[in-house]
């Protein structure tokens, strides 16, 4: 991890993770991130749900992962540790799961280290990197010392891909994490996609990148690609409040327009 010294939050500029914890509910975010997610609202008004979907999609997927067996969890693009964040989910069913947290934002750098001081050692770690840098990020001293990676890791894409544009070759980094991970692995994606609503996601894509943070929605077919090689698990790539919903939540009472992402979990042969 970095070491303890000053982290330049860059309270400037808008924030991709601030801004969804904004849309959360939370409270670490600041004005630029504020006015960022306004402009994203006004251009696409269901972003709220679409991102408390997300998020259940994320408890569920985690849930039924660490109830299959999985005991190792690396989340890339993790956030702001908004309660109950991934590790809660998987240790509340697996005590002794592991789980290695990513992000490249410098307010999450600042908020893993309050959340490490206050959890057992050697279980839960932070790694400040880029899945951009796939090598260096899979190099990390906090990945090789909490993880054990002959044995199957559950890797986490949630609400992540669609800010790594084909310029950045997103397909490419995501077979390089793949390649990374033994047999039994498995990997949960939730991506953005266009065609639930064409007009509204090309509004808030352009609402981004005024922000300054350029995006890609993904049909589809093209999200299903990331899971190329790998076992799509029951009920394949579908939207995120259809995928295996808790009993009795009706869908999250949702439409597909307003989950405006595409998910899925795939097993490593």
């Amino acid at each position: 991890m970095t070491d303890g010294g000053a982290v330049d939050l860059e309270l400037d500029r808008a924030h991709s993770a601030r801004m969804y914890d904004y849309y959360l509910g939370g409270t670490t975010n600041f004005p630029a991130d504020r006015e960022g997610a306004a402009r994203a609202m006004g251009a696409f008004p269901s972003i709220l749900a679409t991102a408390r979907i997300n998020r259940r999609f994320m408890h569920r997927s985690v849930r039924f992962l660490a109830r299959s067996g999985m005991d190792q969890f690396l989340d890339i693009g993790t956030g702001i540790p908004t309660s109950p964040n991934l590790h809660e989910v998987a240790q509340a069913e697996v005590p002794h799961a592991r789980v290695v947290y990513t992000d490249n934002d410098p307010i999450v750098l600042a908020h893993a280290r309050a959340l490490l001081h206050s959890h057992p050692a050697g279980r839960t770690a932070y790694v400040h990197a880029d899945v951009r840098e796939p090598k260096a990020l899979l190099a990390a001293d906090e990945i090789r010392t909490t993880l054990d990676l002959t044995r199957p890791v559950a890797l986490s894409l949630n609400a992540l891909l669609h800010f790594v544009t084909d310029d950045h070759g997103a397909h490419d980094l995501v077979e390089e994490l793949k390649s990374a991970l033994p047999s039994g692995s498995t990997l949960a994606i939730a991506h953005v996609t266009p065609e639930f609503d064409p007009e509204g996601i090309a509004r808030l894509t352009e609402a981004y990148r005024a922000s300054g943070t350029p995006g890609q929605a993904r049909t589809r077919e093209e999200i299903t690609r990331f899971f190329d090689g790998w076992d799509l698990l029951d009920p394949g790539v579908i939207a995120s409040h259809r995928w295996l919903p808790d009993p009795g939540d009706g869908r999250d009472g949702a439409t597909d327009k307003e989950a405006a992402c595409y998910v899925g979990v795939a097993r490593k042969p």
